[in-house]
């Protein structure tokens, strides 16, 4: 059964960095394309990067030049760096996982990852 867990959330000034962490395990890591999604209070969940198994990325314009998905395929991990942070970018981070043939799928809508993580929280303060 495959399991993702985030961490690395927590609470940072505006301008702080921070980075967050996903590990996939129960299956072979590589075959998956992952994303990281974040959910605001009293907003829709929105994909903000993804990268598939040949490490194509795809960045929501909010957060691109600001934010870099990477992933470890040895590790089984999925890391996403926030530098420059903004109070807007306060919300409950998932990291998901769909598997694809090949993991080829690119794509920010939530609806084609089959596997999330718990959430872990963001909060950036003015």
């Amino acid at each position: 059964q495959v399991q993702l867990a985030e961490s690395g959330g927590g609470a940072v000034q505006s301008g702080g960095s921070l980075r967050l962490s996903c590990a996939l395990s129960g299956d072979t890591y590589s075959r998956y394309s992952m994303g990281w999604f974040r959910q605001a209070p009293g907003k829709e969940r929105e994909g903000i990067a993804t990268i598939n198994g040949l490490g194509v990325i795809v960045y929501r314009d909010v957060v691109r030049g600001r934010f870099t998905i990477s992933r470890d395929n040895a590790k089984n991990a999925l890391h996403l760096q926030m530098n420059s942070l903004k109070p807007e970018d306060t919300a409950m981070y998932y990291c998901a996982a769909a598997r694809t043939p090949e993991g080829l799928l690119v794509s920010l809508a939530a609806d084609e990852y089959t596997y999330w993580g718990q959430g872990t929280q963001v909060t950036v303060s003015s």
